[in-house]
């Protein structure tokens, strides 16, 4: 438990993958072939709590998806990059971008894909019904499934451990 709290409070950047993670792995289909994904609402102002805190979030997934673009957008999430079938390369990309070391950021994956990225952070998380053989190479799996405030956890935990949950707290209270 020390060693994630440790990893946590050094995070500048949760990379996030999506189906799986962001939505409860599930694809929906209607009959004109239209995709339809659903979102928690907690997972978005998770989101939005790391941004006012100054920590980057970004979004690696190896499916491209219209509802994605859009609810990233919502988010106000810029470093979005689907349609990633080498999310190792993305990684590199977005630490780039951001200009953190890769142990200053965190990934919260779900499956095989995510191996290339889980491997290279300084702190690796699995969300809680991820598959079993990414789980040797996490530091923290989720009490929460993807899709059902999963990221929520993983948002109030890196808050928690950096010491800025209660002054977001407290910002809600002003009238």
């Amino acid at each position: 438990m020390q060693n994630r709290i440790e990893k946590a409070k050094k995070i500048k950047l949760l990379i996030l993958d999506v189906d799986g993670v962001l939505t409860d792995a599930k694809l929906y289909f209607d009959e004109q072939g239209k995709e339809y994904k659903a979102f928690n609402v907690r997972d978005g102002l998770g989101i939005k709590l790391l941004q006012k805190a100054g920590i980057e979030v970004a979004v690696i997934s190896g499916r491209a998806s219209k509802p994605v673009e859009l609810r990233m957008e919502m988010l106000g999430i810029k470093l979005v990059y689907l349609g990633q079938l080498d999310k190792g390369e993305a990684f590199k990309d977005i630490i780039a971008k951001v200009g953190c070391t890769a142990d200053q950021a965190a990934h919260v994956g779900d499956d095989l894909i995510d191996l290339p990225v889980l491997i290279q952070v300084g702190l690796a998380i699995a969300v809680q019904d991820a598959s079993e053989f990414i789980l040797p190479y996490v530091d923290w799996q989720t009490h929460l499934t993807g899709g059902h405030g999963a990221v929520r956890e993983v948002c109030d935990f890196i808050l928690q451990a950096q010491g800025k949950m209660d002054g977001l707290v407290e910002s809600f209270k002003k009238i």
